[in-house]
């Protein structure tokens, strides 16, 4: 599988459609088949893509662990912390409520360029399971202003935000 990660920020309405489903695998269908195609075609600006960075985003972000529970908040949620909503392993769904959004994104705007890559130093490359590297900060570096731009709508927007990545 490719592990490509995608943040929504969704309405109230889309969230409870969403959530309305009664097993995962018509949750997943509706989110490719319905959610994926409106956003990236008519909703880009509530579309923020992280490619493979969102594991090391996550990992130093919160406490080195691919963990929806684990590190300080709210950071620990501005990846795949928050409530998952996917229970099967092939795929990662985690929802963010509106009052976390804002949190989130309060705190990710205060992350510098300096402190990330501190951030980025610390982190554990054992657990990460790849070669640190300055290309790889880049590269994480470069796909987490998306995430904070969004964050950043979606808070002014009063809007969830799901991440979502294929495993």
């Amino acid at each position: 599988m490719a592990c490509l990660g995608v943040h929504f920020a969704l309405t109230h309405e889309e969230v409870e459609k969403l959530k309305s489903f009664d097993n995962d695998s018509d949750r997943l269908e509706y989110l490719q088949e319905e959610m994926e195609e409106t956003y990236f075609e008519r909703r880009p600006e509530y579309v923020a893509e992280t490619d493979k960075s969102w594991d090391a985003m996550h990992r130093l972000l919160s406490d080195g662990e691919l963990s929806y529970y684990d590190g300080p908040e709210p950071l620990r949620l501005a990846v795949i912390g928050g409530e998952p909503i996917y229970s099967q392993g092939d795929y990662i769904m985690s929802l963010k409520t509106p009052a976390q959004v804002k949190l989130v994104s309060l705190a990710l705007g205060s992350i510098s360029r300096e402190d990330f890559h501190e951030r980025y130093q610390r982190m554990d490359e054992k657990k990460y399971g790849f070669a640190k590297s300055e290309e790889d900060f880049e590269y994480t570096w470069n796909w987490f202003d998306n995430v904070v731009k969004l964050y950043e709508k979606a808070a002014a927007n009063d809007r969830f935000v799901l991440f979502t990545a294929d495993q």
